[in-house]
């Protein structure tokens, strides 16, 4: 455990309460609501599942939910008010620079706490052992991406980009990636371009691509139709490596210029048969449907917790924290292993499936894969 450590002793439960799990999700603006939406499905149904099997122990399991918001504030003080309450582990966030401050705070607590779908590589300052993630390092993802795009011959790519730590970080992956293999990335501050700037922007420079590292629905979806709607620029790839054009909204915004925007979903070529029970359950759920990788990385999450809880309670948090590294969990995706991996300062999944996907031209509903890694 890392030295600072001002542990909350959570409340002691008589025989027969529920174990609780702690979930941060992003549920109101300006969080990015349907992924959120996503994840808390995913939360639920894997709690759902946990209880119909006996739950942990015999004492069923309760999933505590707080909206973070996208406010690391909010996160964080939410993490505190969770700790108080007495619940056995974290679960969840999306937003990145959001977990960060979840994960700080509840190292800081002596919380464990099981990150689902947040990739920055520094989810904390320094090591700790108390954090433990899903989804893989934005390093890993984003460098796949480049592969992808080095595969198709960009060599001119321009990186529209609003100021954040996570956007600046995938800039950072991009150029460091890209440049010594021959192509340039190319800049563009979205705290002072208007989307016909962008435009201007990217045929001046003669970039082939151009990424989406900004704000979903705003700015991106105006980006999007300044682009499609330059005839200097039909040639141009528009990309979204954060994975904006997951979810329905995309299409709904944008129609058929949301299609053909490539980015990156944690998805194998196959679910496990647990993942293929998750998905019909999941398409059960008119509001999820079609399920979305979040979804998926939210189940998973509980389904860890829930072997953890069961081997080793739910009195001693530290004890559930030591257990990362003794993990072996059949997942919806694969079989779900924590190690520690150089450079990721948290205990680490190091095999979560990695794909660069697109929403088809001629059926945007329907995802095609263009690259794993």
């Amino acid at each position: 455990m890392t030295g600072m450590v001002t542990q909350v002793r959570p409340p002691r439960r008589e025989d027969g309460s529920s174990v609780q799990i702690g979930a941060l999700v992003p549920l109101t603006r300006p969080g990015w609501i349907e992924a959120g939406h996503h994840l808390l499905a995913g939360l639920e149904l894997a709690v759902s599942d946990v209880n119909g099997a006996g739950g942990i122990g015999g004492r069923p399991l309760e999933l505590v939910v707080r909206d973070t918001a996208a406010d690391p504030q909010k996160a964080a003080a939410a993490v505190d008010e969770l700790a108080d309450l007495g619940v056995a582990a974290l679960a969840g966030e999306y937003h990145s620079v959001v977990a960060r401050a979840a994960a700080t705070r509840a190292d800081a607590l002596g919380l464990p706490y099981l990150c689902s779908s947040s990739v920055l590589d520094a989810l904390t300052e320094q090591p700790t052992d108390w954090v433990a993630r899903l989804s893989p390092p934005q390093s890993r993802g984003w460098q796949t991406y480049a592969d992808f795009l080095l595969g198709a011959g960009h060599r001119r790519i321009a990186v529209a980009a609003q100021p954040s730590v996570y956007w600046a970080a995938g800039t950072r992956i991009l150029r460091d990636y890209l440049a010594p293999r021959g192509s340039t990335v190319i800049e563009l501050d979205m705290s002072a371009l208007t989307p016909a700037d962008v435009c201007d922007a990217l045929a001046a420079q003669r970039a082939t691509a151009l990424l989406l590292l900004v704000g979903h629905p705003e700015p991106a979806v105006p980006i999007v139709t300044a682009v499609r709607r330059d005839q200097r620029l039909a040639e141009v790839l528009i990309g979204a490596p954060a994975g904006q054009p997951e979810f329905a909204e995309w299409t709904a915004l944008l129609g058929d210029d949301g299609a053909a925007v490539p980015f990156l979903r944690y998805l194998p070529e196959r679910l496990t048969p647990l993942g293929e029970r998750v998905e019909k359950a999941l398409r059960a759920r008119p509001a999820e449907a079609p399920p979305s990788f979040v979804a998926y990385e939210g189940y998973d999450t509980v389904t860890v917790l829930a072997e953890v809880l069961r081997a080793h309670g739910d009195a001693d948090r530290a004890r559930v924290a030591a257990s990362w590294p003794s993990v072996a969990v059949d997942g919806t995706r694969g079989r779900i292993r924590f190690s520690r991996t150089p450079g990721i300062s948290v205990w680490q999944w190091a095999g979560p499936p990695v794909q660069v996907v697109d929403r088809d031209p001629a059926e945007p509903r329907r995802f095609r894969v263009l690259h794993t890694g």
